[in-house]
């Protein structure tokens, strides 16, 4: 038998994609998205995969051009090319010349046009999301009476928090009319949220559930009145609907979203066997905390009464000796007597003879002083009535009116002041004479 042929790689690799040019193409194909990127050439590069395969396509920027939408990771789309070999690698490669969306491509545009809404008027803003109470008064919880999301929910909150009063608003929660009676049993539950509510405890927290689905299915939950009256919840509210890779308007609208019915329901309250723990290490806690107080204290107590003991032992001496002073003393009365009777008569007997030399005394000192006042007297008053005169004539004759009477003028300005220059006159000034009988005005003429 005659040796087979050597291919050449490049042949093989032509050969190959001839055949699969013969045997498939065009082609069109139907996948999800995965690595997604646009060269600055403006070439899309990204592969098509579905469970349990995957195929590189290229889409070169003449094609590019003419899609009337963003691709994104994960979107499900149906393109259309031509199959064929990239030789430099040797992969199988899909060249792509158009892409659709697939099946509810018109659903997620919608989606994505009302999320940019209101991602823009700020319903989604992180500085509005609130805390969820650790131990809510009462839960709320809006869904259907019929959906299996209410029995994960309440088998959920009765294991973890059966103390807990749990509220229900039932709604549809697929189809037509959905989202309008799932608004209107939100606004229903807001009431609840009350203080003085006489019916019940006030609603601290809120669940909007609703089990997995299509996106048809879970399209009451994308709806723009619905989220604007979750927006205006009261109290927080956790939004739990469909699974971990479904996504609603609501849950971005919603304090906190849960991705599933069963993990909302553990959000809402923490766990009451947390709680209980922790109430028995604050009890285990306390009560070593009073053993060590009631030890502290008992020791004080041994240690004042211990003082106690010993300051009465020693207050009983101190009294002891104090009481055998004083009976000893007691014990002399007659001899104490005597002697503080002679003492007295010895001080009656100073006294007296004190007071009689102090007496003598003051009555010298008052006669020689008597007798000096009445000689100064006599002498002083001719002295001083002599200066007296002196003065007086002295003073008469310094006195200006005895001038003023002989003939002469004191002039004066308008203020008072002496004008004895004859620079401090100008014509027109007004003057004053003081004469010896009166003031006469004068006015300067030169």
């Amino acid at each position: 038998m005659p040796p087979s042929r050597a291919w050449t790689v490049s042949a093989l690799c032509r050969a190959v994609a001839d055949a699969l040019d013969a045997q498939f193409n065009p082609v069109s194909v139907r996948g999800e998205i995965s690595g997604f990127s646009r060269a600055a050439s403006g070439h899309c590069y990204f592969s098509i995969k579905d469970d349990t395969g995957q195929i590189r396509c290229a889409m070169f920027r003449r094609a590019a051009s003419l899609m009337d939408f963003a691709p994104r990771d994960g979107e499900l789309v149906e393109v259309r090319g031509r199959l064929g070999v990239y030789e430099a690698r040797g992969d199988l490669q899909l060249i792509v010349e158009s892409m659709e969306r697939a099946g509810q491509g018109a659903l997620f545009e919608q989606f994505l046009r009302l999320k940019a809404k209101l991602e823009a008027e700020g319903l989604f803003d992180p500085a509005q999301k609130r805390e969820l109470p650790a131990q809510p008064r009462a839960i709320g919880v809006v869904t259907s009476l019929g959906a299996a999301a209410w029995h994960d929910v309440m088998t959920a909150l009765q294991r973890r928090v059966p103390h807990i009063p749990v509220l229900m608003a039932p709604a549809l929660v697929q189809g037509a009319g959905a989202a309008a009676t799932l608004a209107l049993a939100l606004q229903n539950m807001y009431s609840l949220t009350a203080e003085d509510n006489p019916l019940c405890p006030p609603v601290d927290v809120i669940l909007l559930v609703r089990g997995g689905g299509s996106m048809e299915d879970l399209w009451s939950f994308n709806d723009e009145n619905l989220a604007r009256v979750i927006a205006q919840s009261p109290v927080p509210l956790i939004c739990g609907v469909g699974h971990e890779t479904d996504f609603t308007i609501a849950d971005f609208v919603a304090d906190v979203r849960a991705p599933t019915p069963t993990a909302a329901a553990e959000m809402a309250a923490t766990d009451r066997g947390v709680g209980l723990e922790a109430l028995s290490v604050l009890e285990h806690r306390l009560g070593r905390g009073l053993i060590r107080q009631q030890d502290r204290q008992a020791q004080r107590l041994d240690a004042v009464a211990a003082r106690l003991t010993v300051g009465l032992v020693r207050q009983q001496e101190r009294q002891s000796q104090r009481l055998n002073a004083v009976a000893s003393r007691l014990g002399r009365p007659q001899a104490l007597l005597v002697q503080h009777n002679q003492w007295l008569d010895r001080l009656a007997g100073r006294l007296q003879t004190g007071v009689r030399s102090q007496f003598m005394a003051q009555g010298h000192q008052l006669e020689r002083l008597s007798d000096r006042l009445g000689f100064n007297r006599a002498q002083q008053v001719p002295q001083r009535a002599q200066r007296l005169e002196r003065a007086a004539l002295r003073l008469s004759s310094v006195d200006p009116r005895q001038v003023l009477e002989r003939g002469y003028a004191w002039l004066s300005d308008d203020k008072g002041q002496a004008l004895i220059h004859t620079g401090q006159f100008q014509p027109g000034q007004s003057v004053q004479a003081t004469l010896s009988d009166g003031v006469v005005p004068l006015v300067v003429k030169v």
